[in-house]
Order: C-alpha cells, then structure tokens, then sequence
C-alpha cells in the first residue's frame, strides 16, 4: 500500500512538471500573440490555471459538509504561497517586480487577505460575502487590464529581452492561436491531475503514519494543491521568466480569495462555518504575510535572496508550531 502510494506520487510530480513547462510556453506565445505584458497573463490565466486545485477541494468540501477544510485550505494555500513557494524562488534568483505590482495587485492582496479574517470574524462566511469577493475580482480584474495598458510599451521591450524576439515574431492566424491556446489549457489539465494524485497520495501516506486530519488539511493539502503554483514558479525563476513567477504567486493569492472562496460560498446555501483555531490562527497569520509583503517588495522593488531565505525560515517554523499545537 505505502509503495503504491509513494508511486502515485512521485507519478503526480512528474506530471506537474510537464504541465507547468506547458503552462509557461503556452503563456509567453499566448502573451506574444495577443500583445500582453507576461504579468498580465501570469496574475490571470496562470493564476487561474493553477488555482483549478483550491477550486475542486473548496467546493467539494462545501458539498460534504466540510467547508471549515476549504477556509483552512484558502488560507494554508496563501501561506505556502508566500512564504514557501515565493521564499524558495527568491532564494534562487532575486525577484524584480513591477510598479504596477506595488500599486496595484499587492494592495490588493493585501485587502483580500484582511477583508476575508473581518467577514469571517463572526464565525461564518455567507453566500452574499461569497458574491462581494466575485465582484470585487472583476473590479480588479477590469483595473488589471486597463492599467496595464500604461506600461504596455516599456513591458513589451523586457518581455523581448527576458523571451527573445523569435517569442514576439510568433506566427499569427487562427490555427497557431488553437494550437498555443492548446498548450496553455493543455498544461492546466496536466497540473491539476499531477496535482490530484500528489494530493490523495500524500493523504493516504500521512494518515497511514497516525498524522491528524488537522494537520493534513493544513499543510498536505495545502501544499499539495500549491503544487501547480509551487512547480511553475520554480521552472519560470530558473528560465528567469520573473514576471510570469511573480505574477503567478501574487495572482494565486488573490484568486483564491476572491475567485475560488467566492464560489465556494456562493454555492453553499447556508454559508461557510469558520472554525475557531481557523479564524484565529490561519486567517490572521495569512493577513500578516500579505500586509508583510508590502515592505520587503518596496525596498529595492524586488526579493533579495536574504528576505526569500527568512521567507522559507518562517514558513518551517509555522509548519513545526502547527504540528506542535494541533497533533
């Protein structure tokens, strides 16, 4: 049994690295096609992409009566985010970001982390929260788009440098569009089942092993559906595709408040409960990441490898007071 599952494990990595370099050449001849700026494409579709994961365990958790797992899991997911995945690319290569960036999808972030702890203060998420955290997605996602615009001109010069020009010199027409298009989803598809096994194999080594369901859901799941993200993050830095791994990170982080627990409460009729070590550990402890991040990114207007280091050192310390605390 343990061999079965340590194979469908080492099978869901091998499928998420081949669907994160999917993912990534789909993205950049997508971006060269449409003329959009990589962060775009990386706060949004890739985002999005690698967030299907977050989706399929909020909901089903909703429908099975579990929904304090999906809050837990929104919030554990966001921690690996930042401190795990951001923290590790950093540590490899120092990570640049964008004015827009600190104008915009940070602030956000930020507000989407602090937004989700108030409404959650009183124990429950409800369906008209769920649809102000959609709405408030399309408002970003609109403002995204139109400011994006501003920098369109000096993105495109780095986005020739950081791709080459044969990546902007894309061939034009329909049936390339279909065939780019193709790998972009295609990649998608290939994360979230990679993402699928390493999940349920990981579920089933640590019960096997005695671990609580507790810690399970904050740290296997939760690392296990940021597979996708951790994955391509990883390959991007190491293609030093900076904008695609940033904005992938920050992009995630707000997706899977607004988007992915914004569903996820829409579709439940009587809301979501919060469970108490929930909203006063997790949900705080996400907040004061984000609320971090907006210092260490503004000095330099980049991640040295000193801070994704102190990143990393955080999060193992998180993961052995978690452990501590609630086994």
């Amino acid at each position: 049994m343990e061999l079965k599952s340590g194979l469908v494990f080492l099978g869901g990595l091998v499928l998420l690295v081949v669907g994160a370099e999917l993912i990534l050449r789909g993205a950049s001849r997508v971006a060269a096609m449409l003329g959009m700026q990589p962060m775009v494409i990386g706060l949004t579709v890739v985002s999005v992409g690698t967030s299907l994961p977050e989706l399929a365990v909020s909901v089903t958790a909703v429908n099975t009566d579990e929904g304090a797992m999906a809050v837990g899991n929104i919030a554990g997911t966001n921690i690996v985010n930042i401190l795990l995945i951001l923290g590790l690319s950093a540590a490899i290569r120092p990570l640049k970001l964008r004015m827009l960036s600190l104008k915009l999808d940070v602030p956000v972030m930020i507000a989407a982390a602090v937004a989700l702890f108030i409404m959650a203060m009183d124990g429950v998420l409800s369906r008209i929260e769920g649809v102000i955290l959609v709405l408030a997605s399309i408002i970003y996602l609109v403002a995204l788009l139109r400011l994006s615009r501003n920098e369109s001109r000096r993105m495109r010069r780095e986005f020739e440098e950081e791709f080459g020009k044969t990546a902007l010199n894309v061939q034009k027409g329909w049936v390339p569009a279909v065939g780019y298009s193709f790998m972009l989803i295609a990649g998608m598809g290939v994360t979230i089942l990679g993402a699928e096994f390493l999940v349920q194999s990981a579920i089933t080594i640590a019960s096997n092993l005695g671990v609580s369901t507790v810690v399970i859901g904050l740290t296997v799941v939760a690392i296990g559906t940021s597979a996708p993200e951790l994955i391509t993050t990883l390959v991007a830095t190491y293609k030093d595709d900076r904008d695609v791994a940033i904005g992938n990170l920050i992009g995630s982080s707000i997706t899977n408040i607004l988007v992915i627990l914004g569903i996820a409460c829409t579709v439940s009729p009587n809301g979501i409960d919060v469970s108490a070590d929930v909203l006063w550990l997790d949900l705080p402890l996400a907040a004061a990441v984000a609320i971090a991040c907006y210092p260490v990114f503004r000095s330099d207007q980049m991640v040295s490898r000193r801070e994704g280091i102190v990143f990393v050192t955080l999060y193992l310390a998180y993961l052995a007071t978690l452990i501590f605390l609630r086994s």
